[in-house]
């Protein structure tokens, strides 16, 4: 399962928190949870980081990071996933 974690950082002591938290430790997957991409928008504090793996471990992730962030999580399906179901979804 693709997920794209939409995460941002509520106040400017988090923000300090978590950048510091990010630059000392490279904000490593929990083993079996693979980071496909992240992406950090420039002057503001969120940002989005698409993970591939179990939902359980999406969860790890996300507990590891929410004292310091809000993250909202998205199941996401590239172009071919999606035209794969839209294909079963219209051949009914």
């Amino acid at each position: 399962m693709k997920v794209m974690l939409c995460w941002r950082f509520t106040d400017g002591a988090s923000y300090v928190a978590g950048v510091e938290e990010f630059l000392s430790t490279g904000a490593p997957d929990p083993d079996g949870l693979t980071t496909i991409g992240r992406w950090h928008a420039p002057g503001s504090k969120y940002g989005f980081h698409l993970v591939e793996g179990d939902p359980l471990l999406i969860a790890e992730q996300c507990g590891n990071w929410n004292a310091l962030c809000d993250i909202e999580t998205t199941p996401v399906l590239d172009d071919e996933e999606a035209a794969t179901a839209l294909r079963k979804s219209t051949a009914n």
